[in-house]
């Protein structure tokens, strides 16, 4: 009886495994971004795939102390140093106020906060519920958008961008080809 238990155990975390894989080779990414700070030095990476129901954005900073920072999506794919304020403000087609807790928001690309742990690692995934590409008020247009880390955490509330501080990581979304 066992034995047939552990058969049956293994066998179901082997399917849920060959599932998870099978899942995950459909996901696709259709944007990406490298991450850079104002010397233009190296600061991680974004990319956003395309889910069976909508999108996801991960993005892993390098180079960031351990905390926590505000993360917007900006509506101009320009990353001009030092202040990247080319990059415009957030993404925000539906004009409405900062922040995530706000009764009167969030702007369409305002995102939880970043957490760096101890380890210097802030790996983060968020799905995304947005017109991402073609039509009207999407977030990748001609000239791809932003994706800005920011010094501070975001206290998602308070316009225009949560107290959140300087921009101190930028990376140019755009679409992928295919």
């Amino acid at each position: 009886m066992k034995s047939k238990r552990s058969i049956l155990l293994a066998t179901a975390v082997a399917l849920m495994v060959t599932g998870c894989v099978h899942s995950a080779s459909k996901d696709t990414v259709v944007a990406s971004a490298s991450l850079a700070d104002a010397q233009n030095r190296p600061g991680g990476s974004a990319s956003i795939y395309r889910l069976e129901n909508g999108y996801a954005l991960k993005v892993q900073p390098t180079g960031l102390a351990p905390g926590k920072y505000g993360m917007h999506l900006h509506q101009t794919g320009k990353c001009d140093a030092p202040e990247f304020s080319s990059a415009g403000a957030h993404w925000n087609p539906m004009g409405r106020k900062h922040g995530l807790a706000n009764t009167a928001g969030p702007h369409a690309g305002d995102l939880p906060e970043l957490v760096v742990n101890s380890g210097g690692v802030g790996t983060t995934s968020v799905n995304l519920d947005i017109n991402l590409i073609g039509g009207n008020n999407a977030l990748i247009d001609a000239d791809g958008a932003a994706i800005i880390i920011h010094a501070k955490p975001d206290d998602n509330l308070t316009d225009p961008s949560g107290n959140s501080g300087a921009r101190i990581l930028c990376g140019v979304l755009r679409q992928k080809a295919g």
